[in-house]
C-alpha cells in the first residue's frame, strides 16, 4: 500500500525521536548541573547525529518532488515529449507527477494546435498576396511595358531613349514583383516538388547575393504530404536568410538526405555564428514549423566557426 508524503514524514521523525530515546535509555548518559564539558560534547554530538540522520531520510522523501521541480523548469513546448518518470511510493508525488506529465501533453496539443491554424492563416494570406501580386500588379506592369513599346515605335530621338529607359525600369519592377510572388509562394514546390523548389531557392539567392551555396540532394527522397514539404521549404529558407542577414556567411550548403521514410534537411554555414545570442523569431518560426508536423529540430551554433539546421520528419509525420 503507497504511504502519504505526511505518514512517511511523520514515522520518519517517530523512527528518529524513537531510536534517540532507547539509545538514551540503555546508555549510562548522565547530565549533572551544572554540566561538565564531556556532557555537553555528548549531548551535541547526540543531537547532531539525530539531525543529520533527520536531514537524510527527508531528503530522500523529497527527492521526486526536486526532480519534479527541475525538468518543470526546464519545459519547452516547442520541444515537447519530456516527461518526468513516475516512480516512488508517496501516493501525493505520483499523482502530482502524473497531474504535471498528463498537463504537458494538454498544453503541447493546444499549443500544436495553435501554431498550425497560425501558421495556415500566414500562408493562406501568403498565397493570397502572391497571386494578387502576379495577377494584378504583374499584368499591370505587363500592360504598360506594351503600351511603351507602341508609344516608343511613334516616337524619335532622344524621346524614344527615355522611352526605353522607362521600358527597362518597368521590365525591372516587374521581375522584382515576380520573385516576391514567388518567395511569398513558391510554385515550383507545388508544381515540382520539394528538391525543384530548394534548388530553384539557392540558384536565386546564389545570383542575387553572389554567396556560394552547394547542393547536395539524394536521388531519392521519401514522398511527403504538401504541409511537410511546405515546412521543409520554409525552415531551409529561414536558415538561408539568416546565414545571409547575421552569419556573415561567405559558403552555404544545403542537403537533403533519406534514411527509410525519413527526411533529414541539413542547412550548413561558415560564417560568425550565434553562440551567445538570444534566438530571434526566425528560430522561433522555424522551431513552430517543426512543431506542427511532428518533426525533429536540431540547431548548433558556435562562435567563428557557424551554424547548422538540421531537420528530420518522417513521411507519416510522427516524431523521429
Amino acid at each position: 500500500m503507497d504511504m502519504s508524503l505526511s505518514a512517511k514524514i511523520f514515522l520518519t521523525n517517530t523512527a528518529v525521536t524513537a531510536v534517540a530515546a532507547i539509545v538514551l535509555l540503555l546508555t549510562p548518559v548522565t547530565v549533572s548541573s551544572p554540566a561538565h564539558l564531556r556532557e555537553v560534547v555528548i549531548v551535541v554530538a547526540g543531537l547532531s547525529a539525530i539531525l543529520v540522520i533527520n536531514l537524510l531520510l527527508l531528503r530522500r522523501a523529497f527527492g521526486p518532488l526536486g526532480r519534479l521541480t527541475s525538468v518543470m523548469s526546464d519545459v519547452e513546448l516547442l520541444q515537447p515529449g519530456r516527461r518526468v518518470p513516475v516512480y516512488g511510493q508517496e501516493a501525493e508525488i505520483v499523482e502530482l507527477t502524473r497531474a504535471f506529465n498528463e498537463m504537458l501533453g494538454r498544453l503541447e496539443a493546444e499549443q500544436q494546435d495553435s501554431v498550425r491554424r497560425s501558421l495556415e492563416a500566414q500562408e493562406s494570406e501568403r498565397h493570397r498576396v502572391a497571386r494578387e501580386l502576379h495577377d494584378e500588379v504583374g499584368q499591370s506592369l505587363t500592360a504598360v511595358m506594351l503600351q511603351l513599346d507602341r508609344v516608343s515605335q511613334l516616337a524619335s530621338g532622344e524621346l524614344r531613349e527615355e522611352m526605353a529607359e522607362a521600358r527597362e525600369v518597368t521590365r525591372s519592377s516587374l521581375e522584382d514583383v515576380r520573385a516576391i510572388a514567388t518567395r511569398l509562394r513558391p510554385e515550383a514546390l507545388d508544381d515540382l516538388g520539394l528538391p525543384s523548389a530548394l534548388a530553384a531557392l539557392t540558384d536565386r539567392v546564389a545570383e542575387r547575393t553572389g554567396v556560394r551555396i552547394e547542393r547536395r540532394f539524394a536521388r531519392q527522397v521519401p514522398d511527403l504530404t504538401p504541409e511537410r514539404e511546405l515546412v521543409c521549404y520554409r525552415i531551409a529558407q529561414e536558415a538561408v536568410t539568416n546565414a545571409l542577414r547575421h552569419s556573415e556567411a561567405s559558403t552555404i550548403a544545403v542537403e537533403l538526405s533519406a534514411t527509410g521514410a525519413t527526411l533529414t534537411l541539413t542547412v550548413t554555414d561558415d560564417g560568425k555564428g550565434l553562440e551567445g545570442e538570444a534566438p530571434g523569431s526566425g528560430i522561433q518560426g522555424m522551431r513552430e514549423r517543426a512543431l506542427i508536423v511532428g518533426a525533429k529540430l536540431q540547431i548548433e551554433s558556435s562562435r567563428g566557426v557557424g551554424t547548422t539546421v538540421m531537420l528530420q520528419v518522417s513521411k507519416g509525420g510522427s516524431e523521429v
